[in-house]
């Protein structure tokens, strides 16, 4: 017999079901029945507790292998909407539309070759020799010029069949509707996987605090209450300028070592990180440095002369007219924003590609002070970085993981969003990132702004239809009850403002991982379901927040590991992240 919270759980989906439009499907006891999953440390070694998730666990940081018993479990179907699906196969038919195209062409040239054979012999006694196949080709010759003379004095194209002349215009629009697509696609991506001596358990990084001689106590304690909270697992990568802490001296064993935070160390975990993942990305991709027409690179809070992108430059060899941007600043929120410059910048001339490199350095930036608005960083932040190669060649569809289809970026305005991440020090002069608690209703806002410019390019026309729905039902509500007494207005029902149903234009999330409370706040807002959220619980658990490039650790997951909502070809992946400034920016790709 099931117990009372089972029958609540089922009742809250058969709720859910009335109001989304969601099928609910049973298989075994996984619909409404999960287990919390201890989750061992690469290595089999045993530590760390598993966060209070409902998801099952993985083996360690980079390591996604699952029981063999799990079932992929579609415990809950939205209904879909059947236009955007066909738009979504247009889009994957289209990768394929060089090669109609020359197909194409080799139909019309066989086609125009007919035409001449039939009527240099139309009894069929032509024999095929050499000198046959010399009168032919002369005459496909005098046809052309024929062609071009009759272009040039406007008599049409009457010499052609009308065989001919219906396949070249076929040609000629199916060209043109290519050509005005201008595609983004993205051939390969990499993230950064560390070296087991670069990872550390909650019980190591609070050693590692505690080795700083710089927190007091209650910080520490503080400190300790975060990370257990944050969602984080026992196996994510910090920098070997700072794990070198708890490593002895080499000439005295009783004493540790101390961190090392300058800027030969920064740049070593630069070069580790950025280099690994360069060279994988393109090798994924089968692109040669000099092919790279593009090279941008974001790392919020590193910014060294010469550049991050002075140094990939000197390293794979690049062309010395390669266009290079370096962006710093920006936050958790940049790789998209880099992502959107290099549409941009693609979609100026020719046939190009760009390498987009996302990675945050954590060297340099642990806090040393005591004020709790600080000490956040030092919590969640770990070693992390992905490098993206993308290209606006129509020939490279065939071959590509994904096609970019939006980006939306919103800034918002104002000194609360300003200053809701603001880098500056603290009363004791000690440089860091202070969190503002204004920040979580900041990136409502912005978000709210984000999802409303990007909900008519992927939402269908009946969601969008209920939201303006909504408006006016409210709109009307509000002029009514200013026009009637207040006793009256106060009978008035109250309508809440629709929140569209993005499940039904998009199906996988890509949220960032910028903590516990970000991706359970986005999955109550959008009414997502726990394995629409389960790549992003994943990525924080596994390698905690890797800043911009955590977005490309959640859709690593669902590229290759995923199974209890696989990916396939013709589905839309939406990534969401946000940043100081403070931004909110998202992209939506689709699997072709």
């Amino acid at each position: 017999m099931p117990n009372g919270k089972h029958i609540n759980r089922a009742r809250k989906i058969l709720f859910s079901e009335s109001r989304n439009q969601i099928k609910v499907y049973q298989i075994g006891s996984q619909s409404i029945n999960t287990k919390r999953v201890k989750m061992a440390p690469k290595g089999g070694n045993d530590g760390g507790e598993t966060p209070s998730i409902k998801i099952k666990r993985v083996g360690s940081m980079g390591d996604f292998t699952v029981d063999g018993n799990e079932k992929a479990s579609n415990v809950y179907t939205t209904r879909k909407s059947t236009l955007i699906g066909m738009i979504n196969w247009f889009h994957v038919v289209s990768t394929n539309a060089p090669f109609i195209l020359i197909m194409g062409l080799v139909v019309l040239v066989s086609q125009v070759v007919y035409q001449v054979v039939k009527d240099l012999f139309p009894a069929d006694d032509g024999v095929l020799s050499i000198e046959t196949v010399t009168v032919v080709a002369v005459a496909v010759k005098e046809l052309l010029i024929r062609l071009y003379r009759a272009i040039a004095e406007s008599e049409g194209f009457e010499i052609f069949s009308p065989a001919v002349k219906t396949t070249a215009l076929i040609l000629a629009v199916g060209a043109w509707m290519v050509r005005r697509d201008s595609p983004i696609y993205l051939l390969s991506f990499a993230t950064f996987k560390a070296p087991d001596d670069w990872k550390c358990d909650q019980d190591e990084i609070m050693e590692m605090m505690k080795r700083q001689k710089c927190f007091t106590q209650e910080s520490l304690n503080f400190l300790r209450r975060i990370l257990d909270r944050s969602g984080t697992g026992p196996a994510t990568a910090w920098p070997p300028g700072i794990t070198q802490c708890l490593k002895p001296k080499e000439d005295d064993p009783t004493d540790h070592q101390m961190a090392d935070r300058s800027i030969d160390a920064s740049r070593t975990e630069a070069q580790i990180v950025i280099f690994d993942i360069v060279e994988k990305a393109l090798k994924e991709a089968n692109v040669k440095p000099r092919e790279i027409d593009v090279l941008i690179i974001n790392c919020s809070l590193f910014s060294p002369t010469p550049s991050l992108c002075a140094m990939v430059v000197s390293k794979f060899g690049m062309r010395s007219d390669v266009e290079t941007y370096n962006l710093s600043g920006m936050g958790c929120s940049a790789s998209l924003i880099s992502v959107d410059l290099a549409k941009k910048l693609l979609g100026r001339k020719g046939s190009r590609k760009a390498l987009v490199v996302s990675t945050e350095i954590i060297t340099p930036n642990l806090y040393h002070g005591n004020e709790r608005g600080f000490l956040i960083q030092n919590t969640l932040f770990r070693c992390g970085g992905a490098a993206i190669v993308l290209s606006n060649n129509w020939m490279d569809g065939r071959r590509a993981w994904y096609k970019l289809l939006h980006t939306v970026r919103v800034q918002g305005s104002g000194e609360a969003a300003y200053q809701c991440v603001y880098e500056t020090e603290d009363e004791s002069g000690e440089r860091g990132v202070r969190l503002s608690k204004d920040i979580v209703k900041v990136a409502g806002k912005t978000m709210e702004k984000n999802f409303t410019m990007l909900g008519p390019s992927v939402l269908p026309l009946s969601e969008q239809a209920l939201v303006v729905w909504s408006i006016i039902v409210r709109f009307l509500l509000k002029s009514i009850s200013k026009r009637v007494s207040p006793e009256t207005a106060a009978k008035l029902p109250k309508v809440k403002p629709y929140v569209p149903d993005f499940k039904r234009g998009i199906d996988h999330f890509c949220i960032h991982a910028g903590g516990r409370a970000v991706i359970d706040g986005i999955e109550k807002n959008l009414k997502l379901e726990e394995y629409h959220t389960e790549p992003s619980r994943k990525a924080l658990y596994n390698y905690g927040n890797t800043s911009s490039s955590s977005i490309w650790y959640e859709l690593e997951y669902i590229h290759y590991h995923q199974r209890n909502n696989p990916l396939k070809k013709g589905d839309r992946i939406m990534q969401v992240a946000f940043g100081s400034g403070f931004k909110c920016t998202s992209g939506v790709w689709l699997k072709v």
